[in-house]
């Protein structure tokens, strides 16, 4: 087992094999399926996925981690180890080079960058079948809430644009070592396939939760003529209490009224 004094970029090493199970069996996997995991750390997970038969494309930042992975799957079938910064590598170029079929995803997302992360992800989505993922669990809540709630906000919408994001169970400390001092989840997401993403709508949204506690009315003034806003009643609503078909369609009709002047 891999030891160190302190964990490398302040990791927290899941290591309840229970929990590692729960989270292998959440993907579809099957023989000779892609996964991309990120954030591999000591193998733990690494493990289960490859016992399942995929293929596991492994990437991990630390040097002293990444040797670690190459020596406990020294020999193995179907394990590939990138030493790589997540944040630095295109995932449409990684998995069309790798598989003619849409990947799987899974890792430990660090909380300062879950959110680019999974902007990452999602730019590569339509190469991506399904996803899980642990995370800090009131980031999970954020990815998975609704409209009218407290957790409710441009990255929940985000992520209902890309996939249908589900928590699926909740992980105590204690399965970590060390055990971190908030509690964690396990979030999956199955990629959309029903309507494309538009990069616009993407740039609609941020500006619709730019200030939360403002009304469209303010926060889209920039981007739209406040007669022209002024004219749908949900620009007297915050973006809090709409929800993405809401918003999709809001931006739809203020894109006809634009065009008529």
């Amino acid at each position: 087992m891999f030891r160190r004094s302190r964990p490398p970029r302040g990791q927290h090493f899941l290591h309840d094999r229970r929990i590692l199970q729960r989270i292998a069996s959440s993907l579809p996997l099957r023989p000779g399926a892609l996964v991309v995991e990120i954030g591999a750390g000591e193998g733990a997970l690494t493990e289960f996925l490859l016992a399942a038969g995929a293929r596991v494309t492994a990437i991990e930042i630390e040097p002293a981690l990444a040797q670690h992975l190459r020596e406990r799957f020294e020999g193995a079938d179907g394990i590939e180890i990138l030493e790589a910064d997540v944040l630095n590598i295109d995932f449409a170029t990684l998995i069309a080079e790798r598989s003619s079929e849409p990947a799987l995803v899974a890792g430990n997302l660090p909380y300062y960058i879950t959110s680019p992360i999974l902007r990452k992800v999602f730019d590569a989505s339509v190469l991506v079948e399904q996803a899980v993922f642990l995370m800090q669990h009131e980031v999970a809540k954020r990815v998975t809430a609704r409209k009218n709630s407290r957790d409710y906000g441009f990255l929940s919408v985000l992520c209902c644009l890309y996939s249908e994001p589900k928590l699926l169970f909740g992980v105590a400390a204690g399965a970590f070592r060390p055990p971190p001092r908030v509690s964690s989840a396990v979030v999956g997401m199955t990629m959309r396939r029903d309507r494309p993403a538009d990069p616009d709508l993407v740039e609609f949204l941020k500006k619709c939760f730019a200030q939360p506690r403002k009304k469209l009315l303010n926060n889209l003034s920039g981007r739209y003529d406040r007669a022209v806003l002024g004219q749908f009643e949900q620009s007297q609503q915050r973006a809090q209490q709409l929800d993405l078909e809401d918003l999709r369609e809001f931006r739809a009709q203020l894109e006809q009224a634009a065009r008529k002047g």
